[in-house]
């Protein structure tokens, strides 16, 4: 209304954030879920066509397997693998590996995604490392840029730029475009496969997406922490924040995390989340496991949840390998199989 501005000045700004409902309903099927592997901050999960990839730390493991694959120098923040088999590994440190060459010039690789003979390269910020994505959300950057890379020249062009954050790509074969999600937005976005305006696909998501992978009926979408209207409250409030961030150790910082409090002086302990000492799992939470299946045109269908008590949070990266979907839970340290006929049901 036109009013609201106005009156704005003297109630403040309402916060509010989507609610898990529909298609996003709660419940605890992560929680349910086989457990397939127990791995420190499990990542990025690939499929080379025999077997599940995935990162911890520095290691890239294949599952089941206790020798890494191969190590580097800085932790893992971004994989894929090529139809024919080309790796593609993305670093803390900036650099994105291809093959045996370095592609430099990046600060925060944090997803990748084979497109034909190209590799497009999520770069969610040019102020912080993606191991630091908290510090880019809570200083409300959005220095983003998605790039389309010759997986064979090394050449590269930039496709969009000032993003917030973006966090998972996805190629679309058919339509020619590039959808990726958007974490500080809270949204899926789209952008022609050559660039061009950013227009959105899935806006007002209940939680931070990250990576998105492709199935034989849609898509994967992994949401890495829920939206929380007190975090919400500080990120309007810059004096405060300035001074949180200024004086505070991050781990306590009123933000998103991908683990569950563990510490007393963490945010978010008492009132409301905990009575009679229980943890209940409708309480205001920072952390939050959140998988949701899209359909082929970007539509939420089902969801899988590890709520506010629940162990699995933190869930990054998700794939679909022969009727199971294989979850990466980073914050539960975890990686996880779900039947993919449970969520038609």
């Amino acid at each position: 209304m036109i009013f609201d501005p106005i009156l704005d000045f003297f109630r403040g700004k309402a916060v509010t954030i989507p609610p898990m409902d529909g298609a996003l309903k709660p419940n605890t099927l992560l929680e349910d879920a086989k457990i397939l592997a127990n791995v420190a901050r499990p990542d990025c999960l690939a499929y080379d066509g025999a077997s599940v990839i995935y990162a911890s730390g520095n290691a890239l493991h294949r599952l089941g397997v206790e020798e890494p694959v191969n190590t580097y120098g800085s932790v893992i923040t971004a994989l894929a693998i090529s139809p024919r088999g080309q790796l593609a590994v993305g670093l803390n440190s900036g650099a994105v590996m291809l093959g045996g060459e370095t592609l430099t010039g990046f600060t925060c690789p944090t997803a990748l995604c084979f497109a034909g003979d190209d590799l497009l390269v999520c770069n969610g910020s040019e102020n912080v490392a993606a191991e630091n994505w908290v510090t880019d959300l809570m200083g409300h950057k959005a220095s983003g840029s998605i790039w389309r890379v010759d997986a064979t020249a090394g050449s590269r062009v930039c496709l969009a730029r000032g993003l917030a954050y973006p966090n998972g790509v996805v190629a679309e074969a058919q339509s020619k475009r590039i959808v990726f999600s958007e974490s500080w937005r809270h949204r899926l976005a789209v952008i022609p496969a050559n660039g061009g305006a950013v227009t959105s696909v899935l806006p007002r998501l209940p939680a931070y997406p990250c990576r998105i992978t492709p199935t034989p009926s849609g898509y994967l979408l992994a949401l890495f922490a829920p939206l929380n209207r007190l975090v919400e409250f500080v990120l309007q409030e810059d004096d405060y924040r300035a001074d949180m961030l200024r004086e505070i150790e991050s781990r306590y910082w009123i933000a998103p995390t991908l683990t569950a409090a563990h510490s007393f002086l963490e945010p978010l302990q008492n009132g409301g989340v905990k009575s009679m000492g229980v943890h209940k799992p409708w309480s205001p939470t920072r952390s939050y496991g959140l998988l949701v299946t899209l359909d082929a045109d970007f539509r939420p269908v089902s969801s899988f949840h590890s709520r506010a008590n629940g162990r699995y949070h933190g869930v990054t990266s998700a794939i679909e390998v022969a009727g199971n979907y294989i979850v990466a839970s980073k914050g539960g340290n975890a990686i996880l199989s779900i039947d993919a006929r449970v969520g038609e049901s």
